[in-house]
């Protein structure tokens, strides 16, 4: 039975599922290392890594994560979506500033 995750996704975020399960691939590839190799030191079934390196949304993000370090890339994740680098945050952190700022009151 098919996760209903799979069929929500749009199709951009399947398409970049895809290209990063290939790049899996190719990077695994690049390292002279088997699939035995990569399931025993992820911890994960010879499928499980067969579905990450198609891009499979339901496999889950600590095992691509845990790939991304085994490949030697570190830890991407840490800083993909870092609150300094989030200019759409940051917008609309702007938009709800004070129009006026009052000084508080002094008691007595």
């Amino acid at each position: 039975m098919r996760s209903s995750v799979v069929d929500i996704l749009p199709p951009q975020v399947r398409r970049s599922l895809a290209k990063f399960g290939a790049d899996l691939s190719i990077a695994r590839r690049k390292r002279r290392l088997t699939v035995a190799m990569m399931t025993e030191r992820l911890g994960v079934s010879k499928a499980t890594w067969q579905r990450m390196e198609k891009g499979d949304p339901t496999v889950s993000m600590g095992a691509y994560a845990q790939a991304l370090f085994v490949l030697g890339f570190g830890a991407p994740l840490a800083d993909l979506i870092d609150q300094r680098n989030d200019e759409q945050g940051l917008l609309l952190e702007v938009e709800h500033l004070p129009k006026r700022i009052t000084p508080p009151r002094k008691k007595g």
